[in-house]
């Protein structure tokens, strides 16, 4: 009966008392339990599932809360029946099904798409790559302790009778005053710029302010260039409003910035730390590149990923920092470099193209969570997030200048994109080497890295790129990761 339901293990990684309760409710809702009988002492039953009476007794008072028990005096807690047959309330009927008729057609959800996104090419990574020896896997973060500490408070804090106020109710459109206020204050300055309030909308992460900004802009016929090798998501995003895409190489500068773009309606560049090389675009680029969006009259978008990760000389100014038109909007997350699940970013732009993104964002999914944005203003204004990062580029960037001496000496026959800083490296391979095959052989041995193929460039695109992101490997990881893969292309040879 109840026992059978705690015959697996508990997860030490969680609360008892939640494991408890779930297992319960799914006893009750089985109905495994008559409804006439009380349920088990506290006594009786911690002794069966070898825990503590008073958490037992805690899990029983909060399913009366709840409305699964009742509790009836000196004779113990019972199915509350009528809350069980409220959530037991609907039942289907297979033989109603028997009336319909037979189907003409089968279905075919392919027939009814108007594009299919899931045959787009994609990055692939495994979702257990933390099971791997040898990470190198790009886009992902050690943990850090203080600030998973630091967030578990900040979203206490935002529960709380003080804060609950501005995200229980539906925000419609607008975004929490305080997140946007710690924007403008906190984020915005170390990018070269200000904004007001109307200047800047939360998203979903980056990601999703990009699919924002690109579903309000391209169309089939409207010309988006972009970097190559480029950003895949980007890319994927552009062809699924049916841009024309045009492609511009990318050097140690960054993008290079010509006549070539006269056409263009919209531009898309990683200037901070180019994907997927982790080159940073000069000075001389960026202030060439708003010349030529006033010039040729087009949108500039400016992704702005890792700004922070800079490790050789200062910061550069965003390129929204140089616009006087109103021409660059302005993309950056605010959670990749803290926790990268936690989905929070914004865009600055001139408050016109603002109104419209938040107009559709509307109709999207209104608003990100107000809780979320409610913790994350928390974690700004307490300087949590200052502290945080102040550590990841003390870590970041022992690992960067590791991985340069690690490559030089155990992977003499390739050739690393010198960066500034980042979390990953650009490799050229030997011409002989294949990359996606090396990719399934590194694989094999534990080894993760990321093959730079066609999802990178255009057709007929180099076929010898890799790239390797340090910011997930524990350091001492590092050498014989990348020994591993000198073995590897040694044997290739």
């Amino acid at each position: 009966m109840l026992a059978t339901y705690f015959d697996t293990p508990f997860d030490p990684g969680r609360r008892l008392q939640h494991q408890i309760q779930e297992r319960l409710i799914e006893a009750i809702l089985d109905g495994v339990w008559p409804l006439h009988e009380p349920l088990p002492a506290t006594r009786v039953f911690s002794s069966e599932i070898k825990v503590s009476r008073n958490t037992v007794a805690i899990v029983y008072e909060r399913l009366v809360e709840d409305g699964y028990l009742k509790s009836v005096s000196r004779r113990g807690y019972f199915i509350n029946e009528r809350h069980i047959r409220e959530q037991l309330n609907i039942r289907v009927d297979d033989h109603a099904k028997d009336i319909l008729p037979t189907a003409e057609h089968p279905f075919n959800p392919q027939a009814f798409l108007t594009y299919s996104y899931a045959a787009q090419e994609n990055i692939s990574k495994p979702a257990d790559w933390q099971s791997y020896p040898y990470p190198f896997i790009y886009g992902q973060l050690a943990p850090d302790k203080t600030s998973v500490a630091r967030w578990r408070d900040c979203v206490r804090l935002a529960g709380t009778a003080q804060h609950a106020p501005t995200w229980i109710g539906d925000l419609v459109d607008q975004d929490d005053p305080m997140l946007v206020n710690q924007i403008i204050r906190r984020m915005l300055p170390q990018r070269g710029f200000r904004a007001e309030p109307d200047e800047i909308l939360v998203t979903v992460g980056a990601q999703n302010a990009l699919f924002l900004v690109a579903q309000l802009f391209c169309r089939p016929g409207v010309r988006t260039d972009m970097e190559e090798p480029g950003y895949v998501d980007t890319r994927n995003i552009f062809q699924s409003f049916g841009a024309e895409l045009k492609y511009h190489p990318v050097d140690s500068n960054g993008m290079r910035v010509g006549d070539e773009l006269k056409g263009a309606r919209l531009v898309y560049v990683t200037p901070g730390h180019q994907s997927p090389t982790n080159v940073t675009m000069s000075m001389e680029r960026r202030l060439r590149l708003l010349a030529h969006a006033e010039t040729h009259d087009f949108i500039v978008l400016e992704d702005d990923y890792e700004h922070e990760l800079n490790f050789i000389g200062a910061q550069k100014p965003s390129l929204r920092s140089f616009d006087r038109t109103g021409r660059v909007i302005h993309v950056a997350s605010l959670s990749k470099a803290l926790f990268p699940g936690l989905r929070l970013g914004f865009i600055a732009a001139d408050r016109r193209i603002i109104r419209e993104l938040r107009a559709l964002r509307r109709l999207m999914y209104r608003h990100p969570s107000a809780l979320d944005q409610r913790a994350m203003a928390i974690f700004l204004s307490e300087g949590h997030y200052d502290s945080h990062i102040r550590r990841q580029r003390k870590v970041l960037s022992q690992k960067w200048k590791k991985i340069f001496r690690l490559i030089e000496t155990h992977l003499p026959t390739c050739q690393a994109t010198v960066t500034t800083g980042g979390s990953g490296v650009w490799i050229r391979l030997p011409e002989s080497i294949r990359a996606a095959e090396l990719q399934s052989r590194a694989a094999r041995q534990g080894l993760l890295i990321e093959a730079g193929d066609d999802r990178y460039f255009s057709p007929n695109s180099p076929r010898n790129r890799i790239r390797l992101g340090f910011g997930a490997i524990a350091e001492e990881k590092m050498e014989p990761g990348i020994k591993l893969l000198g073995q590897l292309l040694a044997d290739s040879r």
